[in-house]
Parts: structure tokens; sequence; C-alpha cells
């Protein structure tokens, strides 16, 4: 008995395992020819999409493209259903799937959180020091703290790391109060410099980039919408739900 559930088991694994195997090969295949004029093209993930024979391919450091089977042509940008109720936008359903897994895994003690007492939603931010929006946005702090939401900021130096704004927002967060040197900075002060070696900023730029923020204040949900662009604190508490 014991021999022939062995012998079962197996025999699934196996299954799982060539089909696996095969799908694999199946996407290579269909990545060959793209993949050989672009090789800087990394196929971070490929899945199947609604519309038959087109894939979505996360390119790692790189764009999301719509790939047909066969592999002779790709699209980027939007990809839309059409339904009953309207136009339903597929790729970005996706990436918020995709941003509400990669911002959930961070910790806290990364981010600089402005948190009111009794915190009813949150909001990621990723921020500039030197952008006047950003600066905005973070005169909207109190407000935002009033009616019960937290702010989690994440560092995006639009000027890019190793860059006089990567040294300032980098000094914030390695200082001993990083809430009162960011707001400093925000300002228009100055802080000391000290650019700690453990700081996170890098892996939060490129996180940021990967999640689909091109410029700041890009504020995320938890639900992982996008939402670009400075908001006023009623707005944003509207768009929460609240």
């Amino acid at each position: 008995m014991y021999k022939v559930l062995f012998l079962f088991s197996f025999l699934i694994y196996s299954l799982f395992s060539l089909s696996a195997f095969a799908e694999d090969h199946k996407h290579d295949a269909m990545l060959e020819k793209l993949t050989k004029i672009r090789p800087d093209f990394v196929a971070k993930s490929v899945s199947e999409t609604a519309a038959k024979g087109i894939f979505q391919v996360d390119i790692t450091n790189g764009p999301t493209i719509y790939l047909t089977e066969d592999g002779q042509h790709f699209f980027t940008g939007d990809f839309y259903a059409i339904s009953d109720n309207g136009l339903v936008n597929l790729g970005e359903q996706a990436r918020e799937k995709d941003r509400v897994v990669a911002l959930s895994a961070l910790s806290l003690s990364d981010m600089i959180v402005f948190a009111p007492e009794q915190s009813k939603a949150h909001v990621y931010v990723f921020t500039d020091v030197d952008c006047y929006y950003c600066q905005k946005l973070h005169q909207e702090v109190p407000a935002l703290e009033a009616l019960g939401i937290e702010v989690r900021y994440l560092a995006y130096p639009r000027a890019g790391i190793g860059s006089d704004s990567y040294q300032k927002i980098a000094s914030a967060w390695c200082a001993d109060d990083p809430q009162d040197s960011l707001t400093t900075l925000k300002a228009g002060g100055d802080i000391p410099s000290n650019v700690c070696e453990d700081n996170p900023i890098a892996q939060q730029f490129a996180l940021g980039s990967d999640l689909g923020v091109k410029g700041t204040p890009a504020l995320i949900t938890e639900a992982g919408i996008l939402l670009p662009g400075y908001m006023p604190a009623d707005k944003l508490a509207r768009a929460l739900g609240l």
C-alpha cells in the first residue's frame, strides 16, 4: 500500500515538474527573438493575460511589456478590457497587486513615519526633499494626522543616487531624529551631512521605479493604487475612503 502511495505521489510530482519545465521552455522560446535583440530585457516573470495569445512580461529594472505568443510583437502601456461596466485597466490591476505585496514586505523601521494616535488608514509616499509639491504635501501632514491618516515616507531622490538630493535625504534617514530632520529639509533648512552606510535610500529608489513611480510626490494606497502628484488632505482622505 505504501509503495502504491509513494509511486502515485512520485507520478503526480513528476507530472507537475514536467508541466513547469514545459511552461518555462515555452516562455524561453517566446522570448528568444526579443532577448537576442535586447539582451538587457531580463524577464522577471511571465504570465498569461485575459486576452488569448498575449502574455504579460515584467522586465527586471524595466517596463512591463505585453508579448504575443509567437514572440513576434509586443507593446507597452495600458492594457484594457472592455466590460459591461466600462473599461478595466488590466495592467494597472496587476501592478496594484504587485505594489501591495512589495510594500507589505517592507519594515516600518526603514521608513520615516508620521502616525496619528489612532490610525484609520495609511498611505505610502515616495518623496524628494527638493521638489516643491513634496514640500507642499509635507505641510499637510498635521491635517492628515488629524484625519487619522498615517504617512509612511519612502525616499525617491529624483536626481538619482549620489546626487545632492540623495545626500540630503539620506542624511535625514540617518539622523537621530529622522522626522525632525526631514521636516527641516522640506522647510528649506539645512541639517548636518550624515550618509550612513546602511541607509535604505538606494533600495527604496529602485523599488519606486519598479512600482511605477515617475515623479514625486507619489502616493500609494493600502490597496496598491498609485496617486501621482500633490493632493490636499481632504481630497486624499476621500481617495482613501475616509
